[in-house]
């Protein structure tokens, strides 16, 4: 994919050792010498990484210069050390590039309950600072740089036109497994040129990542290190984006979030199958979303698309469990847009065609008509394989 990178970065992805594989890139640097305003979103595992508490204390911001980001260790449940470490990740990182710590942000993302090691994190940032460029190669060399169990880079970009102004959008993420809503082993950072304030940055954030990576789940565990970032340049033009235009690129941002994260079921660890549900028809959004992700945490639902089987009483029965208040008589169920299951009975349907389609195609839809409401939402998961459980029964050892 072609990727155009907003003005005012800079960024690579240099191998320094964390990785046992020495070839792969798991340190990334993304460097804004003039200063970015930032947002960010975070995990709400309480069992959380320093790296999140430290971007916590630092967004939303009108000054961040710098993101750094290492692969391969979480630096999660590492207690005291694991603190200083992230600070001295911070000092390192801003004496790199003459800046002080309180303009960078910090990611950490692989295993859990290990240390830093900072040895090979000062040759990573130190590497990274000769290797800084604004071209797509760099920008995929610092996708994979975030990587650990991914197939392959997630990115995604948009330019659109504002007021006669390109304003570019580039975003980049992680994430295969251990995923589940209040985010989801996921990182994400999002860079743009538009101009923004640090107070609609962090608004529009929030507002995306509700509709795309917290509508994402693989197995519904939300890891420790969970990050979604915003960066803006404002190179593209100075007045701060406001109404109509604040609007259209929110929208844009939108775009590029739920192109990203529907990447990271779609690469689920020994994924067969992406999973999209349509929830309708609900009183509110989160009793549509809590319908969607009972469903797309069901270990019956999953492995029964896995197998290409169209059961729809699992998904029926996972609707009436979700804890949210309906009427069965008007619950209806199509699986690729064929009818299986309507006004609180079954209906005729040929489940060898429905059979075959979900084993001829890699993404398959559930589409739930619950009741006459407002309420609805799209959700994402991914099936449950023989590779996933072999997959994450060796992860560590």
């Amino acid at each position: 994919m072609s990727i155009k990178v907003p003005q005012g970065f800079t960024m690579t992805g240099v191998a320094c050792g964390i990785k046992s594989d020495l070839n792969k890139e798991d340190l990334t640097l993304i460097y804004c010498p003039e200063g970015a305003v930032a947002a960010g979103v975070y995990t709400e595992n309480l069992m959380r990484a320093p790296c999140v508490d430290w971007d916590r204390d630092h967004t939303p911001s009108n000054d961040i210069r710098v993101v750094v980001v290492n692969s391969g260790n979480a630096n999660a449940c590492t207690g005291k050390q694991g603190v200083d470490d992230t600070q001295s990740m911070a000092t390192l990182a801003a004496e790199a590039v003459g800046t002080s710590p309180e303009h960078v942000l910090i990611m950490s993302t692989g295993i859990i309950g290990t240390f830093l090691p900072m040895l090979k994190i000062e040759t990573g940032i130190s590497q990274a600072c000769s290797h800084l460029s604004n071209d797509t190669d760099a920008f995929l060399s610092a996708a994979r740089g975030i990587l650990t169990t991914d197939k392959s880079h997630k990115v995604a970009g948009r330019e659109i036109i504002i007021a006669g102004t390109p304003i570019r959008i580039a975003g980049m993420c992680k994430g295969a497994g251990m995923i589940g809503p209040s985010m989801a082993t996921m990182l994400g950072t999002i860079l743009t040129d538009a101009p923004l304030t640090a107070d609609d940055a962090q608004r529009l954030l929030v507002e995306v990542v509700n509709d795309s990576f917290n509508c994402i789940s693989v197995e519904g565990h939300t890891s420790t290190n969970d990050t979604v970032l915003l960066l803006a340049s404002g190179k593209a033009k100075q007045t701060p984006l406001s109404g109509q235009e604040l609007a259209s690129f929110q929208a844009a941002v939108k775009e590029v979030c739920v192109e990203l994260a529907k990447q990271i079921p779609a690469d689920g660890e020994g994924a067969s199958h992406l999973i999209t549900i349509d929830v309708t028809g609900t009183a509110t959004r989160q009793d549509a979303f809590q319908i969607a992700k009972t469903i797309a945490d069901s270990a019956l639902v999953k492995t029964g698309i896995a197998g290409a089987d169209p059961n729809w009483g699992r998904i029926i029965s996972a609707v009436g469990y979700a804890g949210v208040d309906l009427d069965p008589a008007c619950v209806g169920l199509s699986l690729n847009n064929i009818p299986v299951y309507s006004n609180g009975g079954p209906v005729d349907f040929d489940e060898q065609l429905a059979s075959d389609s979900i084993r001829k195609h890699r993404e398959t839809s559930i589409q739930l008509q619950v009741g006459n409401g407002s309420g609805t939402v799209r959700f994402w998961t991914s099936d449950l394989t023989v590779d996933y459980v072999r997959f994450n029964s060796e992860y560590h050892t």
